[in-house]
């Protein structure tokens, strides 16, 4: 782990409030088939007061979960949609229909369904794509944007889970909420023996050299160490070291990350190396890398080495 007094946890807790959350957007397309059900759909992974923490039970609840992310990624930021997406007011894409959606919802805000019953809103998710399950269809998302097979080579006793479309309503944006999902995400890693976490976060933007401070931050602080570094697919790759460590303002760096980012430095990430833009979210992605052993132990103390902070 790194140590030391350029250690980007440190740094985040000295610079930044409560980790928060944002948006780790990636593409969209036309949904795929059907969304299998997830096992043990029913259960609850964690509460703190109305909100409950858990997997979507059905394809219904992951389509909702779609148009959450529709209201934030489309109509709150800036990305752009095709008619279809429009026409759905649905972010969705293939590999929907094959990952497990984490869900937070809030039992204390209801909603009518179009059969008129109330239900409790989805103001949270996370798509969950393990690697057993990746390997029987499309392979990871992130895989367009990162060489990530090298790494899954190069560690073959090694369960990988991927962590994408994050999500939150924005009056569900504080500690709670995020809370939960983190909960929800480590009881999900411990049940399926889970050795390493990754997945693209988004910084607002497609101009690298208005993120130079971010990005450079990133590159001299936490960028990981060789045996999990990871490089931006050649056609799209984009130099994250555009300013020297030693003229960086680290405060301002730190300030201007998105809230997700700053959580994920917090929990002990490493970053990939190479930024990749997407113009049609208008952000600019980078890779997340979080083996489990090289998680922060104040975390995982945190919400318990068996998850049950928060269970109910």
């Amino acid at each position: 782990m790194r140590q030391g007094l350029f250690s980007p946890r440190k740094l985040v807790r000295r610079f930044t409030p409560a980790m928060r959350t944002s948006v780790a957007a990636t593409n969209t397309a036309r949904p795929g088939p059907p969304v299998h059900t997830p096992v043990k759909t029913g259960e609850t992974l964690g509460r703190i007061g109305s909100l409950e923490v858990r997997m979507a039970r059905n394809f219904k609840e992951v389509k909702k979960a779609q148009r959450l992310r529709y209201e934030v990624f489309y109509e709150e930021m800036s990305a752009t949609a095709d008619t279809h997406t429009i026409a759905t007011r649905r972010d969705a894409d293939p590999f929907d229909a094959y990952c497990d959606h984490l869900l937070v919802v809030d039992h204390a805000s209801l909603k009518r369904n179009k059969l008129g019953r109330l239900k409790p809103e989805i103001v949270g998710t996370y798509r969950l794509l393990r690697q057993d399950v990746a390997e029987q269809h499309s392979g990871f998302y992130t895989s367009g944007e990162y060489n990530i097979r090298q790494i899954i080579e190069t560690n073959p006793g090694k369960r990988f889970l991927e962590l994408g479309r994050s999500c939150v309503l924005k009056p569900y944006r504080n500690k709670k909420t995020v809370e939960l999902l983190w909960h929800g995400i480590w009881s999900y890693v411990l049940r399926h023996n889970i050795d390493v976490m990754l997945g693209c976060a988004s910084i607002e933007g497609t101009n690298p050299d208005v993120l130079a401070q971010q990005l450079s931050f990133l590159h001299h602080n936490a960028r990981a160490p060789e045996q999990w570094r990871v490089r931006a697919v050649k056609d799209r790759y984009v130099e994250m070291n555009r300013i020297p460590a030693d003229q960086i303002n680290a405060k301002a760096a730190l300030r201007a990350l998105p809230p997700l980012v700053k959580g994920y430095l917090r929990l002990g990430a490493f970053i990939g190396d190479g930024a990749v833009v997407d113009h049609q979210f208008g952000t600019t992605d980078v890779l997340i890398i979080m083996p489990v052993s090289e998680l922060n132990t104040r975390y995982v103390n945190y919400y318990g080495a068996d998850a049950s902070r928060y269970s109910s």
